[in-house]
């Protein structure tokens, strides 16, 4: 059953990425608005809910992989509505000491988040975008969470293909980056063109134009690569979502959208 009425602040009339990445992962946080434009993106990528899925496990594998690394602490950036095995869940259950933050600046996700979270004392939810680092990082409620001179990951999980200006996500990454301890780390996957038609691609951008996001980039290898400047990338590098570290190597791959266009994953280590 979908949501019929908007919280306070919320609007109804404008797909929102958060929603649709919901209906595409078979949630029910979500308007007509928002299943209308992500149908139209499945009819120009009929396999968009698989590389959603698919994103939403690298995400798992992610936390697992970095818990393995000693982190203990994360701050997910960007997070999107509460689904199945989210981060603090995945996290809690191999190190019940994690201490996890969500950051967001989409009403709905925080309404339902904080709603969801309230009895989670190892968990927070805080309003914020990715395009203010230091405001993210500056919070209280967010320092007094997370220990920033010990190492924090920071996943940018599906989230910054939404911003379209080339040097400013680099810049907004760095922002990250420089007040991050060593031994800290980057998560991120991205959308890139692969051998995706022209055509398609415009598609898919007219529709992000009109969503919250009001836009959407798709990058190429070596774009989503310099957003790791600084990082050491973990094996096996930055790859197609499914390839990395897949915890059965004879899955099919759901990594790729049709017409060719991608989902890139990489985990990267701030060492100094």
């Amino acid at each position: 059953m979908t949501l019929e009425k908007a919280p306070p602040g919320v609007d109804p009339l404008t797909p929102s990425v958060a929603r649709m990445y919901d209906y595409f992962l078979g949630g029910k946080d979500h308007f007509a608005v928002d299943r209308e434009a992500a149908e139209a993106i499945n009819a120009i990528s009929p396999d968009a809910k698989e590389l959603a899925r698919a994103n939403r496990e690298f995400l798992g594998r992610a936390v697992r992989h970095l818990i393995d690394q000693g982190v203990r602490q994360f701050l997910d950036v960007g997070a999107g509505l509460p689904t199945r095995d989210n981060v603090h869940e995945v996290a809690l259950r191999h190190a019940p000491d994690c201490r996890v933050v969500y950051v967001d600046n989409d009403p709905m996700v925080l309404v339902h988040a904080r709603a969801i979270l309230a009895d989670h004392p190892n968990v927070i939810v805080a309003e914020g975008d990715l395009r203010e680092p230091g405001w993210i990082l500056g919070d209280p409620e967010v320092r007094a969470h997370l220990d920033l001179s010990q190492p924090v990951a920071v996943l940018m999980v599906a989230v910054l293909h939404f911003l379209t200006d080339d040097e400013e996500v680099r810049r907004h990454v760095a922002g990250f980056r420089d007040a991050l301890a060593p031994g800290s780390h980057l998560v991120i996957s991205h959308m890139s063109p692969g051998d995706a038609d022209g055509d398609d691609l415009a598609a898919g951008r007219e529709i992000y134009s009109k969503s919250s996001a009001g836009g959407l980039a798709f990058r190429t290898h070596d774009e989503v690569l310099a957003l790791f400047d600084g990082f050491t990338l973990d094996e096996p590098g930055l790859v197609e979502i499914a390839d990395w570290r897949p915890d059965d190597s004879a899955a099919p791959a759901a990594s790729m959208a049709a017409g060719g266009a991608v989902g890139l994953a990489g985990v990267g280590r701030l060492d100094s």
